[in-house]
C-alpha cells in the first residue's frame, strides 16, 4: 500500500473537489452550469462548489458535464493527481515508445452548451412575444372600457 500520502481522515469536501476538477479541465462556472441536464446559473455553481456535500443526482450531472464519474469527484485528491502526473511524465521521458494521448471533446461540449443556450433563448423569446401580445390585448380592452364610459 502506498503510504506516501496520508489518506483523508475526514469526509472529502465534494464542492472543493468539483471546483478543482473544473479548473484543471479549464471550464468556467457558467459553462458548467449550462452543460448540465437542468441548467443553472454561475452563482449557483459557485454555491455548490462551496458546499461540503452535493446531492447525488446533481453530482452525477456535474460529473457527466466534466467527463468524469461521480466517484472520481468524491475521491479526488489533488496531491495524488499531481504526484501521478509528475511520475507519468518522468516515466514517459524514459520510454521512447510512449505517446501521450489526451482524450477530451471541448468542441463538442461547447457546441452542446451553445445548443442548450439557443434553445433556452428561443423559449424565453417566445415567452416575451406571448407576454407582449397579452399586454397589447389588455391595452385594447382598457381602451374599449374607457370608450364605453
Amino acid at each position: 500500500m502506498d503510504t506516501f500520502f496520508d489518506e483523508r481522515k475526514t469526509k472529502p469536501h465534494i464542492g472543493y473537489n468539483l471546483r478543482r476538477i473544473r479548473e484543471i479541465i479549464g471550464m468556467k462556472q457558467d459553462v458548467l452550469g449550462m452543460s448540465i441536464k437542468n441548467p443553472i446559473k454561475q452563482q449557483t455553481v459557485s454555491k455548490w462548489e462551496n458546499a461540503e456535500t452535493i446531492p447525488d443526482d446533481l453530482l452525477e450531472e456535474f460529473a457527466d458535464a466534466l467527463g468524469v464519474t461521480p466517484e472520481f469527484i468524491k475521491n479526488f485528491n489533488e496531491e495524488k493527481a499531481i504526484y501521478n502526473i509528475q511520475n507519468n511524465r518522468d516515466n514517459a521521458s524514459h520510454n521512447s515508445n510512449y505517446v501521450g494521448v489526451m482524450n477530451y471533446e471541448p468542441v463538442d461540449k461547447v457546441v452542446e452548451v451553445f445548443e442548450k443556450f439557443i434553445a433556452n433563448d428561443k423559449e424565453r423569446s417566445e415567452l416575451i412575444v406571448n407576454l407582449n401580445q397579452a399586454v397589447l390585448s389588455l391595452a385594447e380592452e382598457v381602451k374599449k372600457l374607457k370608450a364605453e364610459k
